[in-house]
């Protein structure tokens, strides 16, 4: 049976009774523990006389244990070593950091690093939110934001340039195979043309009409269809380097666009920021900016 913890007996009088033991000695388990040797001794009889055995004898030069008293302390100490260890692993445990990105900042430019980012940061645990939504810090209990914007933040925020948005018109190597690059502007168009929720290719080809073609609520689903060779996406070319670069997607023509917004890392201005918040910060400034 499980004895009831309210009867099992103070801690400072079994911390006394292990220093003790380890020790032999109350005079040096006394020093061990900051306390006087008569609060020691005091702490064992007290002990002794609960339990209703000895746990010592009692020498001219020193402590002996007796029988029951070596097997108790084997016990005890066990104990105490993994109440040492609970405690060192909850200190030990990574912090969290909140991270609320667009969902094509997370799929283009967050998940491909995050080997790097835990490789250069083990201490902490990074939870990202992607959600097109403007996040709230404090509501929302979010530490560092990725935000496209073309307005000015409030002074209760910090925000540092990531990257411009400048727009290319990418496409697979594959649909565009036999054609000569780059692509005039009629050419593209008799191209599918790819739509995300921004829908700029109007804006892009300074055509007024509705342009025709498959349409997808995220930037994100619109670069996997092209990809897969269903059409020509218009993309911040931030989002399409990596791609460019291996070979997935090809520029299909030189034009390119400046947005007005651009992506901005924010936070809320603090004057004692969490140290892992700090980390997060300098390594998303460094690792996603193009600026």
């Amino acid at each position: 049976m499980i004895q009831s913890r309210r009867a099992l007996p103070p801690l400072n009088a079994l911390r006394a009774f292990e220093a003790s033991g380890r020790r032999l000695n109350f005079r040096a388990a006394a020093e061990e523990l900051g306390v006087t040797q008569g609060a020691i001794a005091q702490q064992v009889r007290a002990l002794e006389d609960q339990l209703g055995l000895r746990l010592f004898q009692r020498q001219p030069r020193g402590l002996a244990l007796t029988a029951q008293g070596a097997a108790y302390l084997s016990d005890v100490t066990r104990a105490f070593d993994m109440l040492g260890e609970a405690t060192g692993r909850l200190f030990a445990r990574p912090e969290t950091v909140t991270i609320s990105v667009t969902p094509t900042v997370a799929a283009k430019l967050l998940i491909p690093r995050l080997a790097e980012f835990y490789s250069a940061l083990p201490e902490v645990d990074l939870r990202t939110v992607a959600t097109e939504a403007l996040a709230d810090f404090d509501r929302d209990q979010v530490d560092i934001a990725v935000r496209l914007t073309g307005q000015a933040f409030p002074a209760t925020l910090e925000a540092r340039l990531l990257f411009r948005q400048e727009l290319v018109a990418v496409a697979s190597p594959h649909l565009v195979k036999g054609l000569t690059l780059p692509l005039s502007r009629e050419e593209l168009c008799k191209l599918p043309l790819l739509h995300d929720s921004h829908d700029r290719w109007g804006m892009f080809l300074a055509i007024r009409e509705k342009l025709p073609g498959a349409a997808f609520n995220h930037t994100t689903l619109a670069l996997d269809a092209a990809l897969a060779g269903q059409g020509v996406v218009l993309a911040c070319r931030a989002f399409v380097m990596a791609d460019l670069e291996a070979g997935r997607l090809v520029q299909v023509t030189d034009e390119t666009a400046a947005v007005g917004a651009d992506y901005f890392l924010v936070r809320k201005r603090s004057p004692s920021p969490r140290k892992a918040v700090d980390a997060v910060w300098d390594w998303c400034a460094a690792q996603l900016s193009l600026a």
